[in-house]
């Protein structure tokens, strides 16, 4: 199969993006808008960043709303041919503190997006799952259909999305695509707060001349994933053959990195930085996660196409400049006091 998506059918379509000002999402986005669809954004910016839509604001049509509103997601999906639903509390930490949150906007606010997609007779909806579905599983390769228990009020909320997907494709006969991230990273992934993920957290250390932190002895492994792969799997998801619908599939780098073997990467090309510090591990976080991509080369004709090092090297030109701009800021801030 040729595993390059056919951008060109989504010229003059109508979709929307939930969670299109977040990291993942905005660059969808501008994938989306460079290929000439008619994109519209629904998102609460409670993590989302206007400014990630900068190059693709012209083009789009953003609409500020909350996804626990189920008449916002009415709306939002009013006219759309194919949804893409990446719109969810991502942390794992956060979701360890609070449950009730997490859920509600991960099952709650996936019901909602389901219930609008059908309402407005949408072909397709591609959604957000995600590799913690695999929970207390100890098979490596991580397969489909072999999952574990869920470690994580976050994890759950995955493994329930992709039962509502399961429930709204049998009782509706919508056309849904699961998407299970593993690890991804990229520029636009924030590095601040207690709940950032590990690839920004170590470049803002480094680039500080800091040491990374490192929850638990680092030997965990994970399987890391640049977003512009992930966008691609989006795009192939949007296009795939009907026969595709109704599963869900690893996306993932298809190699697995020790968070050791990560924080020396990163100190080795930031060129700065202190040797990493432990702290304990933190409840929820699995061990191991390298995936098995075979169901996802098959049915979609996905491929992974960024190394490792490419990904940091361009990870680290956006942080670069990013703590560049954020001292030209402080400055200011300074200065107008």
């Amino acid at each position: 199969m040729d595993t390059r998506s056919d951008t060109g059918a989504l010229h003059g379509r109508p979709v929307l993006v939930t969670g299109g000002a977040g990291f993942i999402g905005s660059h969808l986005v501008d994938a989306l808008a460079a290929a000439g669809a008619s994109v519209r954004v629904l998102d609460d910016l409670s993590s989302g960043r206007r400014e990630n839509l900068v190059a693709s604001a012209k083009a789009i049509d953003f609409v500020l709303g909350d996804i626990r509103d189920v008449e916002t997601c009415r709306r939002a999906c009013r006219g759309s041919e194919i949804v893409f639903h990446l719109a969810a509390v991502g942390s794992v930490p956060r979701s360890m503190e609070d449950p009730a949150h997490t859920l509600a906007v991960n099952v709650g606010g996936t019901a909602n997006v389901l219930t609008g997609a059908r309402d407005a007779g949408a072909r397709r909806v591609v959604y957000a799952s995600s590799s913690s579905v695999y929970g207390d599983s100890e098979t490596l390769p991580k397969r489909e259909g072999e999952e574990g228990r869920p470690l994580s009020p976050y994890a759950l909320s995955k493994w329930m999305n992709e039962e509502l997907a399961a429930v709204f494709a049998r009782c509706y006969g919508m056309e849904l695509i699961g998407l299970r991230y593993f690890n991804v990273f990229g520029p636009r992934q924030l590095p601040d707060g207690p709940y950032a993920a590990v690839m920004p957290r170590f470049f803002k250390a480094c680039l500080r001349g800091e040491s990374p932190l490192i929850y638990g002895d680092g030997e965990q492994s994970r399987d890391f994933t640049f977003v512009a792969d992930a966008v691609q799997a989006n795009l192939l998801a949007a296009s795939a053959p009907a026969s595709a619908c109704g599963r869900a599939y690893n996306v993932a780098g298809g190699r697995g990195v020790t968070v050791n073997n990560l924080a020396i990467a990163v100190l080795e090309i930031v060129g700065g930085g202190e040797q990493p510090c432990h702290e304990p591990l933190r409840p929820g976080d699995i061990r191991h996660s390298l995936a098995d991509l075979t169901r996802a080369r098959a049915e979609l004709g996905y491929e992974p196409a960024t190394e490792l090092a490419a990904g940091l090297a361009a990870s680290l030109d956006y942080y670069a400049r990013e703590a560049v701009a954020g001292s030209a800021r402080s400055l200011g801030e300074m200065g107008a006091r």
